[in-house]
């Protein structure tokens, strides 16, 4: 049966991606809301599973983005109905502060391809059985949250503790991209060029375009794997 998806995006170059490609080969249909050009909020009973995407502004920059607040406000809304909600990086990390936990910078900005660990509490759901412990995927994030009370922690990394949550089977936070596609990790580091700055936990440009097409299908097959799992 189609799930009606509503995608949230805040910047033109951080779109769906491959949940966009997801979405129209299982036969649901993808509305966006482009915050960043005014577009309005999606009604809650417009869609089955909102999805809130990544961006370079943080959750706490509601001077600048006015959007902000409201979109904070339907989130909580779509949560509190019992809706499907799918967030990504800055997505996840408004998810967190939506459910009451603490978003703030990371020790180190994780910017480039690096693997991330399953823990104990995510390879025990059903969310993720059977997915790799560890898997190489791609990050572009220098914020970090704490777990949201009652979330169960999916996945760390060696350079950010929290990198994946789940709420109440059927809220999933991701600090990383697995919607990424090499148009998509093109666009990242040409508009947020900026960030690039050397560093241990930050690869060069580059470095993150040598990712071969076997990485790219693996991150496609998780994706699709959780998308596919989680209630709508």
């Amino acid at each position: 049966m189609p799930m009606r998806i509503h995608c949230l995006q805040h910047v033109p170059f951080e779109g769906p991606a491959r949940i966009g490609d997801w979405a129209a080969r299982r036969g649901h249909p993808l509305a966006i809301s482009h915050l960043y050009a005014g577009d309005p909020l999606p009604d809650l009973d417009s869609f089955d599973r909102l999805v809130v995407m990544g961006g370079p502004m943080g959750v706490g920059d509601e001077a600048e983005h006015s959007w902000l607040s409201p979109e904070k406000a339907r989130i909580e809304e779509a949560i509190a109905g019992g809706k499907s909600v799918v967030g990504i990086c800055l997505g996840a990390q408004l998810i967190a502060e939506v459910l009451g936990a603490s978003v703030q910078r990371n020790p180190v900005k994780e910017i480039g391809w690096f693997p991330i660990q399953l823990t104990e509490a995510g390879l025990a759901q059903p969310l993720c059985d059977g997915l790799p412990t560890t898997a190489e995927v791609f990050h572009w994030h220098g914020d970090t949250f704490t777990l949201p009370l009652g979330a169960v922690q999916l996945a760390r990394s060696a350079h950010c503790e929290q990198q994946a949550f789940l709420f109440d089977d059927r809220v999933l936070g991701l600090q990383f991209h697995l919607e990424s596609t090499p148009d998509s990790v093109a666009a990242i580091c040409t508009h947020c060029a900026d960030e690039l700055v050397p560093a241990a936990t930050v690869q060069t440009a580059a470095e993150m375009h040598e990712a071969d097409i076997d990485t790219y299908a693996s991150i496609k097959q998780l994706l699709e794997t959780l998308l596919d799992r989680l209630p709508d």
